[in-house]
């Protein structure tokens, strides 16, 4: 893999002709950046945006970081559970969402990338973009994918996200990411009456947020400061961007290819 770059500019796989692709794969760059994000309510005082903005921003800095290129974002996600209490989300369902990221993955094999980061900033992607990694993994082999949840991405950030509520949605973290990184989603004079509490705790079925929330958010979003926001971004580049240089230098523990012409190791 080319060697850890200075910061620059982000290298933007739509901003390149097929020639520079090309280049970039044959000068030993196998990797992408998918950014995973959502077009959902996030209470009163953001943008529907939001978990798109956030995703996006953040695959930027670790590609001016490392030179990985960042792939257009997915702006639509797995929002179901948001239900139609509130205009604003725009939701596919995990089927549409498997089928959407296999497909760009297929496309990805076959122009030389071998390493797919599916970098979520929407917590109900999950699930369906673990469900494309088992398939596309599947179908080809010697393919590395990880789902990285930008929420998560280290034990400080984690902490962060998960401080005013477990169950967390438009509350303290997101409102300060969104202050600092992101002001034309955020409405300042609206942050201090959003507060909502979390509502999920003991509970055990997973119940949807109109059933939850009174207000689309649960948390505390008027305790969000733009100097939070500013923090916790800079966690999120830094610890992501570890991640992602310790993975362009990873390989399977293995090399067993699926089909090999050599004698089948279980038959005597």
């Amino acid at each position: 893999m080319p060697a850890k770059s200075a910061n620059r500019a982000p290298v933007l796989w739509d901003h390149l002709t097929w020639p520079e692709i090309g280049a970039l794969i044959a000068d030993g760059m196998d990797a992408v950046m998918l950014p995973c994000g959502a077009t959902e309510q996030h209470g009163p005082h953001l943008g529907t945006g939001m978990d798109t903005s956030l995703a996006t921003d953040a695959c930027a800095a670790v590609s001016a970081a490392t030179g990985v290129p960042v792939l257009p974002p997915l702006a639509y996600g797995c929002s179901l559970g948001h239900s139609h209490r509130w205009p604003g989300t725009l939701a596919l369902s995990p089927q549409t969402l498997i089928v959407l990221v296999t497909d760009l993955g297929d496309w990805l094999w076959h122009a030389g990338v071998r390493r797919l980061f599916l970098i979520n900033s929407h917590v109900t992607n999950a699930a369906p973009l673990r469900c494309a990694l088992e398939i596309l993994r599947s179908r080809h082999d010697g393919l590395m994918i990880a789902v990285i949840n930008t929420a998560e991405v280290s034990p400080r950030v984690r902490t962060a996200f998960f401080a005013d509520a477990a169950d967390w949605h438009a509350n303290q973290a997101e409102t300060a990411l969104m202050l600092a990184r992101a002001p034309a989603l955020a409405r300042p004079d609206l942050c201090v009456t959003a507060d909502d509490p979390d509502r999920t705790t003991g509970l055990v079925f997973a119940h949807p947020v109109n059933r939850t929330s009174l207000n689309g958010v649960t948390g505390t979003p008027s305790r969000a400061t733009t100097a939070q926001g500013e923090r916790l971004f800079g966690w999120i580049v830094t610890d992501l961007t570890k991640t992602i240089r310790r993975a362009l230098l990873e390989n399977a523990p293995l090399a067993t290819p699926y089909f090999t012409n050599g004698p089948n190791p279980f038959v005597t």
